[in-house]
């Protein structure tokens, strides 16, 4: 299984969160984990944050973000169609970052590959099962 994270779900993979165990198992029975060439400085933005809210000790956003940026390379990082995205966003609604990792996703898809898509947004991944994604949800 090729499994497409947004950063909601990326994230869960360093910062303990609700649902970070059923994302890492995701992750562990796939072949293939890829995501939007953006969520790399979107997850450490949100890192970051968590650092700033007192969430996480220096040293814990350290390692955290030293891991992060270490397995960097492990991911498939997928570029994005920045018109696609747009249309995206008019089609059904989505934050302009949300419909970026649906751009990028679809061009995973074009390919005939089957994916399996992870977000924790409602409307992304609503947006993403209209696009005839196979969607991972904790519920």
């Amino acid at each position: 299984m090729i499994l497409c994270l947004d950063t909601s779900s990326l994230v869960k993979l360093y910062v303990h969160e609700a649902h970070s165990l059923l994302v890492k198992k995701w992750v562990k029975e796939s072949e293939i984990v890829a995501t939007c060439r953006i969520a790399y400085p979107e997850t450490m933005s949100a890192i970051h944050r968590r650092f700033r809210q007192g969430d996480l000790s220096q040293k814990e956003y350290e390692l955290i973000a030293s891991k992060f940026s270490k397995d960097w390379g492990s991911f498939a990082a997928i570029d994005l169609d920045e018109v696609n995205a747009g249309h995206l966003v008019s089609l059904y609604g989505l934050r302009g970052f949300d419909a970026v990792h649906l751009s990028a996703a679809k061009l995973l898809k074009n390919n005939g590959i089957a994916i399996a898509f992870s977000s924790f947004d409602e409307k992304l991944n609503s947006a993403a099962s209209a696009e005839g994604f196979i969607i991972l949800t904790a519920g």
